[in-house]
């Protein structure tokens, strides 16, 4: 049952899953069903399933011990800490780059493409900046809880009306693609990098969890905690079976591409809802789409840069680092910026190509994770159950197999 004080502890997972939504489900589960049709939904489920640990980990540590998994972390030694740095340094510029440019396109369909791309980018990135050093994480969570609701309820209703239309007809002479080929094994691979979404980010959790507490003043209980999550996470399970039956009933086999361009991608997005409610959804689901986006690239900013101003106190030991945040902020979306016009005509590949980083160094946050919340500073009744220890090693073994059949793939 419920109680007033659960709702102190929401907002965590809400906004773990609006992350998660962002490009993993509105452009990568929506290519999969367009490009596989359900093919891919057995490895879309797997590795949800398979990294679910690692995510729970980060909320389970934070309520425990109070910590983040940055901490945990420099407990088990400097050099995990410093790996992670690393790791985040690079794959931050190309993550942040891929969900903005995803935004942007929203942006551009919602006023008609009166503006470029660049401008465009060049205004979302100021708005953030500007949202997030002077509201951060109360602005951050409170847009959350609105934009998840109204998406929620939009994409349900698109799944809904898409299966009572029926999918669409193939062309004829239509052949399925193969999955177990060069191309076919590079998009499995983008594809599950963020599915839900990238294993790194589980440290987000942690920080999120422990900026709630801070914000309402509660210390809940770890199932309370756990639950949140939860949440969150069974939400982006759904949703990208929904996103998939999408793409599958509305283009797979039809002739159809998604296209190259963020804008014209935004566009399609849109018509693959307002094809199934009617065109009186058009509004409503291209600012709900851009809402969600703009959640996301507000979250993703803001993980990165509480993960580098966090990592930097405690590699240097300092104590007042706000003005780190200030710098990495605009570090990053400087930097952000300057790959989207390398890749401004080539939105897929761009995406890609994050999602691809973000698989290969899953193992190494996946494995220290498991360490981490398996060490002294989580009491043993406080740890994971025995099934999702289980669950952990089955998820490492997944992770660095898949990496190591990716690696087998691109270099034969």
């Amino acid at each position: 049952m419920l109680n007033k004080n659960f709702f102190k502890t929401l907002g965590p997972g809400i906004l773990f899953a609006s992350t998660a939504i962002g490009v993993s489900h509105l452009v990568q589960s929506t290519r999969a069903g367009a490009e596989y049709g359900f093919a891919l939904v057995g490895f879309v489920f797997f590795a949800n399933i398979f990294k679910y640990p690692f995510f729970e980990f980060g909320s389970r540590y934070a309520n425990v011990t109070g910590k983040t998994l940055l901490e945990g972390y420099q407990k088990k030694g400097n050099w995990i800490l410093w790996i992670y740095f690393i790791i985040t340094l690079l794959s931050m510029f190309i993550v942040v780059a891929a969900v903005s440019f995803v935004c942007s396109g929203l942006i551009s369909e919602l006023v008609d493409n009166q503006f470029n791309i660049n401008k465009i980018l060049f205004f979302l990135f100021f708005l953030c900046v500007v949202i997030l050093i002077n509201g951060k994480f109360n602005i951050l969570d409170s847009l959350v809880k609105v934009i998840a609701v109204v998406l929620l309820i939009s994409t349900f209703l698109a799944f809904i009306f898409t299966l009572i239309n029926g999918p669409e007809l193939r062309i004829h002479g239509f052949i399925k693609p193969e999955i177990f080929n060069d191309k076919g094994i590079l998009f499995v691979i983008a594809l599950m990098g963020w599915m839900p979404t990238a294993v790194d980010m589980s440290v987000w959790n942690s920080i999120w969890t422990i900026k709630r507490m801070e914000q309402t003043n509660y210390k809940p209980k770890l199932r309370e905690t756990l639950l949140d999550f939860n949440i969150g996470y069974i939400i982006t399970i759904i949703l990208s079976i929904f996103f998939i039956t999408l793409g599958a009933y509305l283009m797979f086999g039809t002739g159809e591409k998604l296209p190259d361009s963020s804008s014209l991608f935004a566009n399609k997005l849109i018509s693959l809802y307002t094809s199934s409610l009617g065109i009186w959804s058009y509004w409503i689901i291209a600012v709900s789409a851009f809402s969600v986006m703009f959640s996301t690239t507000l979250s993703v900013i803001d993980g990165y840069s509480s993960t580098i101003q966090k990592t930097i106190k405690l590699l240097f030991k300092l104590n007042s680092t706000f003005f780190i945040y200030k710098i990495s902020l605009l570090v990053i979306v400087f930097g952000s910026y300057i790959i989207t016009w390398k890749f401004i005509d080539n939105f897929k590949q761009l995406i890609d190509l994050a999602t691809t980083i973000s698989f290969l160094i899953a193992p190494f946050c996946a494995i220290a994770n498991h360490i981490v919340v398996h060490s002294d500073d989580i009491p043993i009744n406080k740890r994971p159950p025995f099934w999702l220890k289980i669950l952990s090693f089955m998820g490492i073994i997944f992770l660095i197999l898949f990496s190591l059949i990716y690696l087998f793939y691109l270099i034969k």
